[in-house]
């Protein structure tokens, strides 16, 4: 029979997404066939399976430390914000509809059943399924119909690690609290709890594992500290962009505005990850850097609405000074979108009918079109034949005479644009900088030989670290008992 173990946390971003990929490579590793599953994802970082369909990308991440096909089965239910306030529903890989707050609450019962149903698919076949839950299954004022958190726990009598983050602080109050708000049924689904990002001497937490076992009664499972490797590894959601470290003394400035809407920002990690690229996301209220050489617009949930508040930041006269200065520019996407003459949108895709002009920096224009283009895609680039191992997740068709000079070449069709004096392209290829070759060539474009040599070998070795850190820090037979503590 399979056995499955549930991650959730005290709130978002505790580390849950980087614990269940090292702990799914670590099952691997001991010859486990152990498959990843998150009910409800919110995020506009999204990943093309290998089934077809979009999932969330940690889900996806979470899959390769299996060494599993990705399913959009391993991630049923896909909120995708657009607004405030609304977000496009992706059911089992496909999009359902859109959905503001209120709305999506009188759609959980019939979500249930299709994560019920994902959850038998993933399962058939496992040994282990370790599954992730979604922000805290203290916020009780969502308890009713809950997919994400305990109400998938108890109607899949899965047992619960609870994950609390010290680095934040309040760590004893926040696992103490979750104890105390939860009802008796969620309560008894918690086998255990681990501490993550632990900074300095562990045994100092020694008497807080005693005052949590001493109100909560859960065992401790471990104390982890920050793992060194999960820096390795793409980031799932947007707040890790606040936290990346900036002007660093490096021979190539690339600078991304952080668009309000932004989405699979984790293009960027090869970037990143390369010695000689100083890549700085530039906030709100902020000046693109006039010392970039390279600026690349990345992709959009709503494009209109991110070049709207592009034009209110000033970014606009920012990049057409760049432009002026001699300066290259990229556009992902929604991103390349941008960089025509003009976007369009008659039947409202984006929430409301509306038209806007680009950022002119293309001949071209984008019309929103209710079709929705979802595929991996191995494509060639088309001035340096470099290949290029991508994948396309948009809406709209895109036509104009800078078309005529396509960024890639995708079994035999043209793909992209690329300006007359060739400083500016676009594409709608997203994971481009992840293909090798690829990123090696527009380095050397800018006379920067590239110092990463296999970027995906080296997240596969990064999950490897981690699952190591993980089984001496906390062990596999720990996980494996927690996992059958509920009958």
């Amino acid at each position: 029979m399979t056995k499955a173990l549930m991650f959730q946390g005290t709130g978002s971003d505790v580390g849950k997404t980087v614990l269940v990929a090292g702990f799914c490579r670590l099952a691997a590793n001991r010859g486990l066939v152990v498959r990843p599953f998150k009910p409800q994802n919110m995020s506009n970082n999204a990943a093309v399976a290998d089934d077809g369909g979009e999932i969330g990308r940690a889900q996806w991440l979470q899959a390769l430390a299996c060494r599993q096909p990705s399913s959009v089965h391993m991630n049923p239910v896909l909120l995708k914000p657009q607004s405030e306030t609304g977000s496009q529903v992706i059911v089992q890989g496909r999009v359902h509809g859109q959905a503001r707050g209120r709305d999506y609450q009188r759609l959980k019962p019939e979500l249930m059943a299709a994560v019920m149903d994902s959850f038998t698919r993933v399962s058939a076949g496992a040994d282990l399924v370790l599954v992730e839950g979604a922000g805290s299954p203290a916020e009780i004022n969502l308890r009713a119909g809950d997919i994400a958190n305990m109400g998938f726990a108890t109607r899949a009598r899965v047992p619960v690690v609870l994950v609390g983050d010290i680095d934040r602080g309040g760590v004893i109050a926040s696992l103490v609290g979750t104890h105390t708000i939860l009802p008796d049924e969620d309560r008894a689904m918690v086998a255990a709890y681990l501490i993550n990002k632990f900074r300095g001497d562990v045994t100092l937490f020694d008497a807080g594992i005693t005052a949590i076992g001493r109100f909560t009664g859960w065992p401790c499972l471990g104390v982890i500290p920050w793992l060194k490797d999960a820096a390795r590894l793409p980031a799932e959601d947007s707040v890790a962009l606040e936290r990346l470290a900036r002007g660093e003394a490096r021979a190539l400035k690339v600078a991304v505005p952080m668009l309000g809407r932004i989405a699979n920002f984790d293009d960027f990690d090869p970037l990143k990850a390369e010695p000689e690229v100083d890549l700085v996301f530039v906030r709100p209220g902020e000046r693109l850097p006039a010392d970039a050489a390279l600026v690349v617009l990345p992709g959009s949930k709503s494009t209109i609405s991110d070049l709207e508040d592009f034009r209110a930041q000033g970014w606009d006269r920012d990049l057409a000074a760049h432009h002026r200065r001699g300066g290259r520019i990229i556009g992902i996407c929604g991103g390349f979108q941008m960089l025509g003459r003009r976007v369009t949108d008659p039947l409202g895709i984006e929430g409301r009918r509306s038209e806007i002009e680009g950022l002119g920096l293309l001949d071209m224009e984008t019309e929103m079109a209710p079709e929705k283009t979802v595929r991996n895609v191995r494509a060639r680039h088309a001035r340096s034949g470099a290949a290029l191992d991508g994948y396309e997740i948009h809406l709209g068709v895109t036509r104009g005479p800078d078309c005529a000079r396509p960024f890639a070449v995708i079994n035999d069709h043209p793909d992209g644009a690329i300006s007359p004096d060739g400083r500016v392209c676009g594409t709608y290829l997203h994971g481009l900088f992840g293909s090798d070759a690829y990123r090696a060539s527009l380095l050397a474009e800018f006379g920067i030989l590239a110092g990463l040599a296999d970027y995906r070998g080296a997240v596969d070795t990064a999950l490897d670290s981690i699952a190591e850190d993980l089984d001496r820090l906390v062990g596999f037979e720990a996980i494996v008992a927690a996992a059958a503590s509920i009958a």
